[in-house]
């Protein structure tokens, strides 16, 4: 669990302390990219359930001006980012990742899950914490459109699905990507739902996403009506009500605690049989420090770094109003070593 030197995040400025203010200052005020705004071309797939998955695939060609273009790779590598809950390819650590990647001379794609690209989906279900079998949908089609090696790094909800498809896949995954990374994954989703549900994040977190989720919950009881009870839906105020009422029976589990037990990555991490880097700072507002995984839990494939700092995909650095750029270089350059 020993941080690379690489990793300037791994202390948070002074002007910065604690993890909840780590979490919400980069969300609106530090730097996540340099240039101009990545540009994505918007990429249509076809489900075999009769739906679609929105992918956005980076088409800005020329790296940032004051960062030169690394030697070109043959094959060109491929980048998937798969999203945290409620995000897209425009949340910043996308547009981080993005950037990184034109910088490097990298193809770059974030596939939405299902109800995140700005559409809602015709089918009557969303998407889940330990949604494997779309991860590896997601990954089959990108990698069907692209002749290089594959990388994978899911944020937060994707990081977490992300290694879930990894413990499914065996050793069918080394095949399919050279490494993957998950940054500030609940892989305990029960540690996690509860630790979100109390104190300051009962009132700022649990709202801002319960914002965006019970609208796209309604639309979706508009396509499907008695998909379930619209009122206790209403009356949610924790992500455990709301799972308990759409989330689990939408995606066939008995309900929330059945849920969040068998889509917690954690039990399984033994199995995985791909690099690994498992991103978790030990002040994350979102996943309490007990929870995250220790060495005897993972399989040798895994790393962990775990720093003191960086709250909920914050890891701001430097001086006010700090630079969370670093935070896509230092996980890139740990992938890198894989190719």
């Amino acid at each position: 669990m020993t941080l690379p030197d690489a990793a300037p995040w791994s202390t948070a400025p002074w002007w910065l302390p604690g993890g909840h203010l780590q979490t919400i200052w980069p969300a609106f005020f530090t730097r996540w990219h340099r240039g101009p705004t990545p540009i994505y071309r918007r990429e249509r797939w076809a489900t075999p359930d009769d739906d679609f998955v929105d992918a956005d695939w980076l088409v800005s060609p020329a790296p940032a001006p004051i960062e030169p273009l690394s030697p070109p790779l043959s094959p060109q590598p491929l980048l998937v980012l798969f999203h945290g809950l409620e995000g897209s390819s425009s949340s910043l650590y996308a547009l981080s990742f993005a950037h990184w990647a034109r910088s490097q001379g990298w193809a770059f794609v974030v596939p939405h899950f299902r109800g995140c690209s700005g559409q809602i989906n015709r089918q009557p279900r969303a998407y889940h914490s330990g949604d494997h079998a779309e991860i590896d949908w997601m990954l089959a089609q990108a990698a069907a459109a692209h002749d290089g090696p594959v990388y994978a790094v899911g944020i937060s909800l994707g990081g977490n699905a992300l290694m879930r498809w990894v413990q499914e896949a065996g050793e069918e995954a080394a095949r399919r990507v050279r490494a993957v990374a998950a940054v500030c994954s609940p892989l305990d989703l029960a540690a996690g739902g509860h630790a979100i549900a109390q104190g300051l994040g009962r009132w700022t977190y649990t709202p801002m996403f319960l914002r965006s989720m019970k609208p796209k919950a309604l639309a979706k009881l508009a396509q499907y009506p008695k998909l379930f009870d619209v009122d206790r839906l209403q009356a949610a105020r924790t992500l455990y009500e709301f799972d308990e009422v759409f989330t689990a029976p939408l995606h066939g589990f008995a309900g929330t605690d059945d849920y969040w037990a068998r889509a917690s990555a954690k039990p399984g991490l033994r199995a995985v049989r791909v690099p690994a880097l498992l991103l978790n700072p030990r002040n994350d507002p979102f996943i309490p420090a007990w929870s995250l995984p220790q060495a005897h839990d993972v399989s040798p494939w895994v790393e962990l770094w775990q720093p003191p700092q960086g709250g909920h995909v914050g890891f701001a650095t430097g001086s006010f109003p700090g630079d969370s750029m670093p935070l896509a270089a230092s996980v890139m350059a740990w992938l890198q070593q894989h190719r």
